[in-house]
């Protein structure tokens, strides 16, 4: 894979990045403390610096400031998924605002019941959180269940709380 384009920008969940080439996103970070943290976690992966996306940074920023933004129209490029791995991603995909499924809704909606963990995993493993929504995916307790990104399950219960209120 070549080199990607990055921007970064601080938003009111912390710093977002997002790495693309000029046109798709490949890699969205949500809620890294400090640019720095932002730097380290994509080093080696992006060529140059560049607000390549200005229009998807401000409805991101939006977003954190609590503006219910879809985000259904953003084009996204995903590593190699198999069959499971895509339904998955797509299903979470079309989660709207303001709305929850469990680990277990999810794995029943892409035809595989009982595979709630193996869910979990897809969304564990997510390069673009917001664009495909993994926070909106919760244990069927309504427990928040897990969250790979900085700030880890403090910053998914702030990201549904701010839908909440929103919806």
């Amino acid at each position: 894979m070549s080199k990607l384009i990055l921007s970064l920008f601080p938003t009111s969940l912390g710093w977002f990045g997002l790495l693309g080439d000029g046109v798709s996103v490949h890699r969205v970070e949500i809620g890294h403390r400090s640019a720095a943290s932002l730097h380290r976690r994509v080093a080696g992966r992006y060529a140059e610096k560049s607000d390549w996306c200005p229009a998807l940074r401000s409805r991101l920023e939006d977003y954190a400031a609590g503006d219910r933004i879809d985000f259904s129209d953003v084009t996204v490029v995903l590593p190699p998924l198999t069959d499971f791995q895509f339904r998955v991603m797509d299903h979470v995909r079309q989660i709207g605002y303001g709305r929850t499924e469990s680990y277990g809704e999810v794995a029943t909606g892409v035809g595989s019941p009982g595979a709630a963990r193996a869910v979990g995993s897809v969304m564990a493993n997510n390069p673009v959180p917001i664009l495909v929504p993994c926070h909106r995916v919760i244990a069927a307790t309504g427990r928040l269940g897990g969250f790979s990104a900085p700030q880890g399950t403090r910053l998914k219960a702030r990201m549904l709380a701010l839908e909440a209120s929103d919806s």
